[in-house]
């Protein structure tokens, strides 16, 4: 085995996950060559890698897929691992026509547990279920947990945002999420912030969450806001130098995890059986989950809607505002 090919096409967090299968097919398979194809916006969480030796994208303007399909079949490879497992995924590999080992996705499962609130999903974490699909090859989970490289010209420090978390620890609140149904209102991420208003608190999130931010920030003076100030290798800075981290269901959470911090992950309308939680080593830090476990519509979506289909909005609204503090303070 001299060669493979990893698909994973999006998004952040789904891309993060696969890192234990990167880093174990690199330390495992002696001398073999890690090539990923994803889609171009995603392709900077891939290149500072040290297990990658090489990233192509792909998008619909500059590099359509079969124009890189061209140049992939070049490279003659001797596998490719799908973890995508989608038409384009399996275009990929039927035009490269090497051995394909292809992630089992489940979604008849998850078609039950959101549609009928029926549980057959695996109680296997999905990074598990990665390194399964390469299992065959002797590949083990090496405990390591996740991975996430900063390049050194994005590290920011803290202090450098304000002079106080030079000298105090800081929780940092990930306050974004890609889909409404995954992420508190902001006047409930408020009310929490000024309950924890003996903490330093740095919101992070991109351009879409700077309105949301600004009335967050109200909540005290302890409230320093970065939305929409840093790219997202800079954001994963800060958190990676948090005491805490708290978040929804999305990208930063997996992000936070792979930098090892402590984690509050909430949860409105997925759900952990997901198999998607934060992934953390064994002897490592800790996480917390907060969820509406017994709201009849949870799940709704495997991964979220642009706003409540019943209109009510209870797995987010009836979350105790004291109960995610309380988690705070215990981790």
């Amino acid at each position: 085995m001299q060669k493979i090919l990893l698909l994973r096409f999006s998004s952040i967090g789904d891309i993060v996950l696969t890192s234990p299968v990167v880093r174990c097919l690199k330390k495992q398979l002696e001398g073999v060559e890690i090539h990923y194809l994803t889609k171009k916006p995603f392709a900077s969480i891939l290149e500072a890698s040290p297990y990658i030796d090489k990233v192509y994208t792909f998008d619909k303007v500059d590099q359509p897929l079969k124009e890189v399909v061209k140049a992939l079949q070049k490279e003659q490879y001797d596998l490719v691992v799908d973890l995508h497992k989608n038409f384009r995924s399996w275009y990929v590999s039927k035009k490269l026509g090497v051995r394909t080992f292809t992630f089992k996705k489940l979604n008849p499962q998850k078609w039950l547990l959101t549609q009928f609130k029926i549980n057959w999903m695996p109680e296997v974490h999905i990074v598990d279920r990665y390194l399964e699909t390469v299992s065959s090859l002797g590949i083990q989970n090496d405990g390591k947990g996740l991975d996430y490289t900063i390049p050194a010209s994005d590290y920011i420090q803290a202090s450098s945002i304000d002079k106080r978390l030079e000298n105090k620890p800081y929780l940092v609140f990930v306050i974004g999420a890609a889909h409404a149904t995954k992420r508190l209102p902001p006047s409930k991420i408020k009310a929490i912030c000024s309950l924890l208003k003996d903490e330093l608190i740095v919101l992070i999130g991109g351009k879409g969450e700077v309105e949301a931010a600004h009335l967050i920030e109200t909540a005290g003076p302890h409230i320093i806001n970065t939305c929409g100030q840093f790219n997202l290798h800079q954001s994963a800075s800060i958190v990676d130098q948090a005491r805490l981290v708290i978040a929804h269901d999305t990208g930063f959470m997996h992000i936070a995890a792979a930098l090892k911090r402590p984690i509050v992950s909430v949860w409105g309308n997925t759900v952990p059986e997901f198999g998607m939680y934060p992934y953390l080593p064994a002897n490592g830090p800790q996480f917390s989950l907060i969820e509406h476990p017994k709201l009849a519509c949870r799940p709704c979506s495997k991964i979220g809607y642009s706003e409540c289909p019943k209109g009510h909005f209870n797995c987010m609204n009836q979350l105790e505002d004291a109960a995610i503090v309380k988690a705070v303070q215990e981790l």
